[in-house]
C-alpha cells in the first residue's frame, strides 16, 4: 500500500487504464456490473466544472500585476502567450485532421445514436456567450458564459487594486478549497479510469483502442512540431540566440519539466537557466511565474487534437466555426488550468462539457495520459522561457518593468 502511495498520479492512472483493458478483454460485457463506479467518478468530474473553472480562472487573472503596470511588458507578455497557445491549438487541430484519430470508430461510443454539438457560430451566437443570469449559466452548465462572465469579474477585480482586496483573498481562498477538492477526486482517479475503461473495452468494439493509438499518435506529432518547429523558429527570428544553443541552455530546466510533468515544480529550474543566459530579473522574474499560471502550449495543442478526436468519434462535422471554437476554448481553458495534480484530466472533461458532448472520451484521454502528459509540460516550459528570451530581447533595457508577486505563484502541483 506504502508503494502505491509513493507513485506518481500518472503511474497510477496507467496502473488502472492497463488493468481496466485487461479486465474488459476477459469479462467482455459481464464487466458492465463495474461501470457504477465509473460513473460516479464522472459525476464527481461534473461537479468540479462549474466552480473549479469560475474560481480558477478569476483566481489567475487577479494574480496578475495591476492593469497599469500591463502597458508595457505585461501587455505584451500577454500577447506572446495568447498568440502561442492559438498557434499550439491550430496545430493540434491541423494534426488531427490530417491522421484523424477516432474516424474508425464513428458513433461507437453512442450505440448509434445521434449526438447534437452546442450550437456555435461567431456571427449568430456572439450574443448567447454573454450572460444575462450568471447563476442560470452555473445551473445549466454553459460554460462559455461562465468563462466570459469570471474573465470580466477578474479584470474588473484586478483594475479595482487594494479596494477589492476582500474579495480577491476570498476567490483565492475559494480557488484553493476547488483545487483540494480536486485533489480529493483525482486520488479516485485509479479506480474511476479502471471501471471506465474496463466498461468500454468489455462493452463496444475493439476498433477503439486502435482509434486511441491514432490519437495518442496524433497529439505527440502536434507536440513534435510545437517543440522542434515553431518555438525555435521564433528563437531564430526573435532572439539573439541560436535555436540549437538556446536549447542546450535551457536543457536542464526542460529535463525537470518531464520527470515533475509540474510548471509550477519547473519555475526554479526555468529561472535559474535564464539567470545563466543573462536574462534580466525584472523580466524573468515576470514572465516565468506568469508563464506557469497562464501559458500552457503544450496542453493547447492537446486540447485541439481531442476536440477533432471527440467530433470523428460523435460523428460530427468538423466545420470551420466548430474549428474556431476549438482555437478559443484551447486559449481560454489551457489559461485557466489549475495546478493541480490530474488537473488536465479535470480540464478535458471541461472541455467535453463546453462542447455539449458526452463525458465518455474523458477517460481514454485519462488512460494515455501518462504518455502525453509529460510532452505537455515540456513545451509548456519551453514556451515559457522561449516568451521570455523573447521579452527580453525587447524590453531589457527599460527601468519601469513591473514585478510579479511571486506570494501568488501557486505551489500546487
Amino acid at each position: 500500500m506504502n508503494w502505491w502511495r509513493k507513485q506518481h498520479l500518472l503511474v497510477q492512472v496507467a496502473i488502472g487504464g492497463a488493468i481496466g483493458i485487461v479486465l474488459g478483454l476477459i469479462f467482455g460485457e459481464n464487466i458492465s456490473h463495474i461501470s457504477p463506479i465509473g460513473d460516479i467518478f464522472i459525476r464527481l468530474l461534473e461537479m468540479l466544472i462549474v466552480p473549479l473553472t469560475f474560481f480558477v480562472l478569476i483566481d489567475g487573472i487577479t494574480n496578475l500585476p495591476s492593469i497599469k503596470s500591463l502597458r508595457s511588458i505585461g501587455g505584451m507578455t500577454i500577447l506572446y502567450y495568447a498568440t502561442t497557445t492559438a498557434i499550439a491549438a491550430f496545430l493540434g487541430i491541423c494534426v488531427a485532421l490530417l491522421i484523424n484519430p477516432g474516424k474508425g470508430a464513428e458513433g461507437i461510443l453512442t450505440g448509434g445514436k445521434d449526438i447534437e454539438p452546442e450550437e456555435f457560430s461567431f456571427v449568430e451566437n456572439l450574443v448567447n456567450w454573454v450572460p444575462s443570469n450568471i447563476i442560470q449559466s452555473m445551473a445549466e452548465t454553459s460554460m462559455l458564459q461562465i468563462i466570459i462572465a469570471a474573465t470580466i469579474i477578474g479584470i474588473a477585480l484586478l483594475s479595482l487594486g487594494e479596494s477589492t482586496k476582500r474579495i480577491t483573498k476570498l476567490v483565492h481562498e475559494g480557488s484553493i478549497l476547488m483545487l483540494k477538492i480536486t485533489d480529493y477526486i483525482m486520488k479516485l482517479a485509479p479506480l474511476g479510469i479502471l471501471a471506465l475503461i474496463a466498461n468500454l473495452v468489455g462493452t463496444t468494439d475493439l476498433s477503439i483502442l486502435y482509434e486511441s493509438i491514432y490519437y495518442v499518435l496524433s497529439a505527440l506529432l502536434g507536440l513534435s512540431i510545437l517543440f522542434f518547429v515553431v518555438y525555435p523558429l521564433l528563437i531564430k527570428l526573435l532572439t539573439n540566440y541560436s535555436p540549437i544553443q538556446f536549447l542546450k541552455n535551457v536543457a536542464s530546466a526542460l529535463t525537470v519539466a518531464a520527470a515533475t510533468s509540474s510548471s509550477n515544480a519547473t519555475l526554479p529550474a526555468s529561472m535559474a537557466v535564464s539567470k545563466k543566459q543573462g536574462i534580466s530579473d525584472k523580466v524573468y522574474g515576470f514572465t516565468l511565474p506568469l508563464g506557469a499560471t497562464i501559458n500552457m502550449d503544450g496542453l493547447a495543442v492537446t486540447f485541439g487534437v481531442t476536440g477533432v478526436f471527440a467530433a470523428n468519434l460523435y460523428g460530427l462535422p468538423i466545420t470551420i466555426g466548430l474549428i474556431l471554437q476549438f482555437i478559443f476554448l484551447g486559449i481560454a481553458l489551457s489559461m485557466g488550468t489549475a495546478g493541480a495534480r490530474g488537473a488536465d484530466i479535470v480540464m478535458m472533461s471541461i472541455l467535453m462539457s463546453t462542447l455539449g458532448l458526452p463525458l465518455e472520451i474523458v477517460a481514454i484521454y485519462a488512460a494515455v495520459s501518462p504518455i502525453i502528459d509529460t510532452g505537455n509540460t515540456v513545451n509548456n516550459i519551453f514556451g515559457d522561457l522561449t516568451g521570455t528570451a523573447i521579452i527580453n530581447k525587447r524590453y531589457s533595457g527599460e527601468d519601469n518593468l513591473p514585478t510579479h508577486d511571486e506570494k501568488n505563484i501557486s505551489t500546487l502541483s
